[in-house]
């Protein structure tokens, strides 16, 4: 599937900086447009939803809320099932609407599908993390009124929310009323049919519990059918107006609202500021639930909304002071690497309890699980960015390692197993050979855990986490792999699925085997820094988890022994024992619209061929560069390549690193382009059921690790960057041991300036360089 020939798409929006906007309203995407207009703040998760609410045609709609973590479970059905299989699946649910506002003017309901709209603009800013809509609306009985909605999730505040909702009345003197409301009976979303959707909810899952008033709250508590989780919605609001103004409330099963009615005279305004607050007993006991609630809301009153938006625009100056990437040349790769930074900070996870989506908290795409997206892509833009944030995703591997421990007993195995699709830490894959059967996600984990270590010196998470994670996964791989006499003693990992889910169970898939290798070596590595440096911790991680130095010994050996195969005659390694014995998939009488394979073609069908959905061994170049020469990377990249679909959108991003380090640019380029702007140009016509997470990380690895040629090596920095002919030039910045790097590479050359911290070494294409604070380097 080669990129030479890609050509970027028209755009569905204006290229803007620091921006996102619509000028015109877009009903037959609306779906989309929801999904990338949507506002978090790591926890909570609010879709670009018009607050009066939809009244378009049936179907492009989803209205959506999301808090990351929080889940109701379900059995999940087996017409056959088999031991081992997972038993409950575990959805993040959509919860209680609070976006809800409905505007009234002389009792005609506002929306955009009556009367007449004279003016309309929709803008997601990056820099202030807002959402604003500006409509001049003309009512059917002749009214006109200026809208201004602004909305944000409070990145500083976990629980908050708030909307400020303003009419002013253009020709008219009147009443006009303002209906702020929770509502809390949920549609499911329909799947129609695509499994990546998830499955689709039969019953509603929040049950209510009560509800009530107290002064200016209102409040709802629901409970989850199955797994018995409390949420506590909360709304209060701040009317301001110079004219007397009426207020009632009144709620009804699902349902609560308040009323306020102002009468305006022609030229003034009056604005509604809505305060919104979810929290659960995942969190919190459920007696605090309403305490805490009404503390949150008692401080978002006295900030106010200005002072809350202030607070909004601080926190993003420091997020971009060190994740912004300055693109100049490009200005639709320019707002795409911002809107993608953007949606990962508001989709991931801070607190060490929840980690971020494939989907994020934009849509119910992949249900809100968890995969291995966030140690191979999500991770390093954080370790580099935002180390702090980084560190809390790895926390939650370590806080869920009973339940991996777990999981590998029910495999059978020793160690720990860590799950392919999750929430809370148990397997919720229903589909074992592209599920569990992935466990290099167990290496997936120890890669990112040694890159973040290598990156940040914080050895106190090794000491205390990253260590115990590393030792009960080593001990799972030795215990499912073997040294096989068949393989001259090689040891060998059978029944295992790779990272391209096209071809599944099978033995010796290479990337799976390198990783493990990888991990396995520095496992011993950090057995033995661990012995030398922290005796005492060392002997009681060892006494809790019953380690031995002949295990350690036995990870070591199989290391030194790991079979990886090989074809000499082709001059590659091969993707598995079997992958290059099969026919190729026949591309070029597959049309267009039998893509993605995976909906028109039975797995079985798909498994028989060389054809790929991602990259795999390819990837394995990348990660583990050093471990190949330039050689075989080109002449395995170029075997490969050409049988992958792409049909998972993490594939481009590394097929753009590995194509920039072999000196394809060009190919490098398209690649990044699809990835960069998946979701702006909507390249795989699926944004509208949630952002793909995954590949905005992966349009930031391009940069950084493509075109740039930035790898960690025995803990120091290289970089051998190159300029796509497309650019004038691009910037971007690193946080390494504490200090923050800044690299601009133009038509020039390279320059390397230390913005912050003490004397680094850096290597420039193989040359080793000291950087000084203030000063820069250029070569």
């Amino acid at each position: 599937m080669r990129m030479e020939t890609y050509v970027r798409p028209q755009p569905l929006y204006p290229y803007e900086a620091w921006s996102l906007s619509e000028e015109t309203y877009d009903e037959a995407n609306n779906q989309r447009s929801e999904s990338l207009f949507a506002i978090g703040n790591g926890y909570i998760g609010m879709r670009g939803n018009f607050e009066e609410g939809f009244y378009g045609m049936l179907g492009n709609s989803v209205t959506g809320n999301y808090l990351n973590g929080f889940y109701d479970s379900e059995p999940i059905v087996y017409p056959e099932g088999a031991y081992g299989y997972p038993e409950r699946n575990h959805a993040m649910l959509n919860v209680t609407n609070a976006q809800r506002v409905e505007l009234r003017i002389e009792g005609q309901l506002f929306h955009l599908n009556s009367g007449v709209v004279h003016d309309y603009r929709r803008e997601l800013d990056m820099k202030k993390g807002m959402l604003t809509r500006e409509i001049e609306w003309e009512a059917p009985g002749g009214q006109r009124a200026r809208i201004r909605i602004r909305r944000f999730a409070a990145l500083q505040h976990k629980h908050l929310a708030a909307i400020h909702y303003e009419v002013t009345a253009l020709n008219f003197s009147g009443a006009i009323s303002l209906t702020s409301a929770l509502d809390g009976k949920i549609a499911s979303q329909n799947n129609n049919g695509d499994p990546r959707l998830g499955a689709a909810k039969a019953e509603q899952s929040l049950l209510l519990e009560d509800s009530g008033r107290d002064g200016e709250l209102s409040w709802m508590r629901q409970r989850t059918r199955h797994s018995g989780f409390v949420l506590l919605t909360a709304m209060s609001h701040d009317l301001q107006t110079n004219q007397p103004s009426q207020t009632s409330a009144w709620s009804e099963n699902e349902y609560a609202a308040s009323e306020f009615t102002v009468s305006l005279r022609q030229g003034e305004s009056a604005a509604l500021t809505k305060y919104v607050t979810y929290h659960t007993s995942k969190d919190y006991a459920e007696g605090e639930l309403l305490v805490r609630a009404e503390e949150v809301q008692r401080m978002a009153r006295q900030s106010g909304f200005e002072v809350l938006a202030q607070e909004q625009l601080s926190f993003l100056e420091q997020f971009w002071k060190t994740a912004d990437v300055e693109i100049a040349g490009d200005p639709a790769l320019q707002q795409g690497i911002r809107f993608n930074a953007f949606q990962l900070l508001q989709s991931v996870g801070r607190d060490g309890a929840t980690n971020i989506g494939a989907k994020g908290l934009t849509g119910e795409g992949y249900e809100g699980h968890y995969f291995w997206d966030t140690e191979m892509y999500m991770l390093p833009f954080f370790t580099y960015t935002r180390p702090d944030i980084a560190r809390a995703l790895l926390h939650f591997r370590y806080a869920t390692l009973d339940k991996a421990r777990e999981r590998a007993r029910v495999m059978s195995q020793k160690g720990a197993l860590f799950p392919w699709r999750t929430i809370d830490g148990e397997e919720n894959s229903s589909y074992y050979p592209a599920g569990t059967a992935q466990a290099h996600i167990n290496a997936d984990i120890a890669y990112g855990i040694k890159q973040y270590v290598s990156a940040t010196g914080d050895s106190d998470f090794l000491l205390n986490e990253g260590a115990e994670i590393l030792f009960e996964t080593s001990r799972f791989w030795l215990d499912l792999g073997h040294f096989n006499p068949a393989r001259d003693g090689k040891f060998c990992i059978d029944g295992v699925t790779g990272p391209d889910e096209y071809t599944a169970i099978v033995n010796n898939n290479a990337y799976t085997n390198l990783m493990v290798q990888d991990q396995l070596r520095y496992a011993v590595q950090v057995a033995g820094w661990l012995a030398e440096s922290h005796p005492a911790e060392d002997q009681r991680l060892r006494a809790a988890i019953s380690l031995t130095d002949e295990e350690i010994a036995l990870w070591g050996r199989a290391a030194e022994n790991m079979f990886v195969p090989y074809d000499a005659e082709l001059g590659i390694y091969a993707q598995d024992d079997t992958f290059l014995t099969k026919a190729k998939w026949d591309f070029q009488n597959t049309p267009a619209d039998k893509y993605p394979l995976l909906l028109h073609f039975h797995p079985l069908v798909i498994y028989r061929h060389q054809v790929l959905k991602q990259a795999d061994l390819v990837l394995a170049l990348f990660l583990l560069g050093e471990r190949f020469t330039m050689e075989e990377k080109i002449r395995n990249y170029r075997y490969y390549e050409p049988l992958t679909t792409h049909d998972s959108s993490l594939s481009p991003c590394i097929h753009s690193i590995v194509s920039a380090e072999i000196g394809e640019l060009e190919e490098a380029y398209a690649y990044f382009d699809r990835t960069v702007r998946m979701d702006l140009d909507d390249i795989n016509r699926n944004a509208k059921d949630g952002l793909h997470t995954a590949a905005m990380a992966g349009s930031w690895m391009s940069i950084v690790y493509g075109f740039a040629g930035m790898r960690l090596v025995d803990g120091m920095l290289e970089f051998a960057p190159a300029l796509p002919g497309q650019w004038d030039s691009y910037r971007f910045r690193i946080m390494n041991q504490g200090r923050l790097l800044e690299v601009l590479v133009d038509a020039e050359g390279t320059e390397y300036g230390l913005l912050e911290g003490e004397s680094l070494q850096i290597r420039h294409k193989g040359e080793e360089l000291t950087l000084e604070a203030g000063k820069t380097v250029r070569r």
